[in-house]
């Protein structure tokens, strides 16, 4: 393959004084089939995770001039077996992005893997080159072995599941890669912690995708700083999710490994169990020992943000939970059924937050599964019931209430307390959010508001809440010491057991 399309970021700054030595303008031939952008002032990225959530995304690399996607990877080589919100949502955004309306035409089956991101990626950049050819996207099964190899890498950006997350983003940043990652850090506090600590011992650039601007928070904290609600007291949070299924124990029967799907690395740090399907392809969420359940998959766009803005950044040093109970039928009996592998179907999680900088002491709730607070009496004041899913903020004097992550916020009751207020109302469809900052930050070397350094709050939060699902009891947390300070044996769900040769 022609070697200018080999020419990566480090390698074009490296031998930048050469260059300029013999030419003045850097040729079209140099650049990597994403317009007119030199590779100097490009991102080269590697995307780790080709599933549905990783594919959905790529348009937004693509697309971005200051993104060269050079390397995919997933340990699943090629099947059409994904489960996904819509049926052709995956198929219609590659058509729309490569630019071909017959892609996938007549084939079965929600598509995804390692080669269909290969595909993606040299489609798009194909159509942009005068060849219409382009195969220098490299494709790799481990994560390791693509670390290892390619050296011009600037980022990585982690699309696998949820117990994935740390080690992946622990050996990018070894690597000296910069890493953004979805939600969450880390299924583990304590693995958490450590990805934390090592991006800023790094120095590296890290971003959680979770984070996002959100001009309803500062609204809502401006009304806060002037006294309409009084002190903070409690915050409440509620997602009408999980949308996928839950189980309630570990599948006994066996099932074959797929052709071309590497489970021993999908399991990476958990140690060794049996092949099931109800495990991958995006069903990984309610499991402990892979996931973060709903609270982890939601919370974080919803709390994350908004700790940004009301400036909580002091761990919860309590929190306290309730799941669901499932029964079945044995022997003509129903009988209880201990749930203590995943996630329950609905739940709710109490934190207790010691004072903040410029807040009191409050308590926070989440509630999922179809569970929600009962309407306060301002929104029966006004004929209101709770909504589906939303934000509410109490205080001594007055609430607050807005969407799940805070859309449209207004004080309570509307009725009353909006008059007047017009201009403070916001249409948080017309709110224009940027979601690739990250993307410049890299470029120069500086922090995002969504970095890895700033997230120890949330992270410790959304799994110390998944600690008390599992605890089946109050756990005092100590953030200093990070321990569960009331029950020594709640302290084994900080971590996990490792496979050998895996342990963080």
């Amino acid at each position: 393959m022609p070697k200018s399309e080999k020419l990566n970021r480090r390698e074009f700054i490296s031998s930048a004084a050469t260059i300029a030595a013999s030419i003045s303008i850097v040729p079209s031939s140099v650049i990597a089939g994403t317009g007119h952008i030199p590779p100097s002032d490009q991102l080269t990225v590697a995307n780790v995770g080709c599933g549905t959530q990783g594919l959905r995304e790529m348009s937004s690399l693509l697309t971005n001039p200051k993104i060269r996607v050079v390397a995919v990877c997933d340990v699943n080589k090629f099947s059409t077996d994904y489960i996904d919100w819509s049926p052709y949502g995956i198929r219609n955004d590659i058509r729309k992005t490569i630019g071909d309306d017959s892609w996938w035409e007549g084939k079965p089956g929600i598509p995804g893997g390692r080669d269909i991101g290969q595909e993606y990626v040299e489609k798009y950049y194909a159509k942009n080159k005068a060849s219409g050819k382009y195969k220098s996207c490299v494709s790799y099964e481990d994560y390791r072995e693509l670390f290892a190899k390619e050296k011009g890498i600037d980022a990585v950006k982690i699309m696998t599941p949820d117990h994935t997350h740390a080690p992946i983003a622990l050996a990018a940043m070894d690597a000296k890669m910069h890493v953004v990652t979805h939600k969450p850090i880390a299924n583990r506090l304590l693995e958490g912690r450590k990805v934390i600590q090592k991006a800023k011992d790094s120095g590296l650039v890290s971003h959680l995708l979770a984070w996002s601007d959100r001009p309803e928070y500062r609204q809502i904290k401006a009304w806060m700083d002037a006294g309409l609600i009084g002190e903070l007291q409690e915050i409440h949070n509620w997602s009408y999710r999980p949308v996928w299924q839950q189980w309630t124990k570990i599948p006994t029967e066996a099932q074959p490994i797929p052709e071309g799907f590497n489970w021993q690395l999908w399991l990476s740090s958990v140690p060794d169990m049996p092949y099931h399907k109800n495990y991958t392809h995006n069903v990984f969420r309610g499991w402990y020992e892979f996931g973060g359940g709903s609270v982890a998959d939601m919370g974080h766009y919803s709390l994350f943000p908004l700790f940004e803005t009301l400036g909580i950044d002091r761990s919860p040093v309590s929190a306290r939970a309730f799941g669901t109970t499932t029964r079945e039928e044995i022997n003509q009996v129903y009988q209880w059924v201990k749930n203590d592998v995943a996630f329950p179907a609905s739940c709710l999680i109490k934190w207790k937050f010691p004072e903040q900088e410029s807040l009191p002491g409050f308590d926070l709730f989440w509630y999922d599964g179809g569970m929600k607070p009962f309407a306060c009496e301002e929104l029966e004041e006004d004929g209101n019931d709770t909504p589906e899913e939303g934000l509410l903020i109490v205080g001594s004097k007055g609430k607050i209430l807005g969407g799940f992550r805070g859309e449209n916020p207004v004080l309570l009751p509307e009725s009353k307390m909006m008059k007047g207020r017009d201009s403070e109302r916001i249409n948080s469809r017309e709110v224009d959010r940027k979601t690739d900052q990250w993307v410049e930050a890299m470029l120069e070397g500086k922090q995002t508001p969504g970095s890895f350094t700033r997230a120890q709050c949330i992270t410790d939060t959304i799994n110390l809440g998944a600690i008390a699902l599992r605890a089946g009891k109050k756990v005092d947390f100590d953030s200093n010491l990070v321990k569960i300070t009331n029950d020594e044996a709640a302290n084994q769900f900080l971590t996990r057991e490792y496979r050998k040769g895996w342990e963080i």
